[in-house]
């Protein structure tokens, strides 16, 4: 069977499962808003308890970074990544849910060629490409200022 580009396509928008676009744009968009007023609530906590604000937002932050972790360790964060879609991506949740199920998937490897080397095998190219744009963005943002 010759099977070329075009019929490859082809075959592969049938078999794919149709999305309602809008549905899934609102449920991303309610659920990264909910994580995020998640973390607000956290961070109003620690505020009301008097925790200086420069601590309470480095604090909120660990927080839902271990939560997201947590979660993904008992199977909850995959759950709610179905029915959500992008919205448990963006927040720093979806950072901390990317490590923890790349240190999950290869524990059975070991703790040195397993969880030490594929940790970073999803979040490494974002770490990267991030930190590239970053000193490219800020290197143009210098040569802007400077002309």
């Amino acid at each position: 069977m010759n099977i070329t580009p075009q019929s490859y396509g082809e075959m592969s928008r049938q078999a794919s499962p149709r999305s309602n676009v809008k549905a899934d744009t609102a449920m991303a968009f309610v659920t990264g808003g909910a994580i995020c007023a998640f973390g607000q609530l956290i961070y109003a906590f620690l505020t009301a308890a008097l925790v200086p604000d420069s601590d309470a937002k480095t604090w909120t932050s660990i927080i839902l970074v271990i939560l997201s972790a947590v979660a993904t360790g008992f199977g909850w964060y995959q759950k709610l990544a179905r029915h959500a879609g992008a919205g448990t991506l963006v927040p720093i949740t979806g950072f901390s849910n990317a490590v923890s199920s790349s240190a999950i998937e290869a524990k059975s490897e070991g703790f040195i060629l397993g969880v030490g080397a594929k940790i970073f095998t999803i979040a490494g190219p974002v770490i990267l490409y991030g930190c590239a744009a970053s000193a490219v963005y800020g290197l143009l943002l210098w040569i802007g200022s400077n002309v």
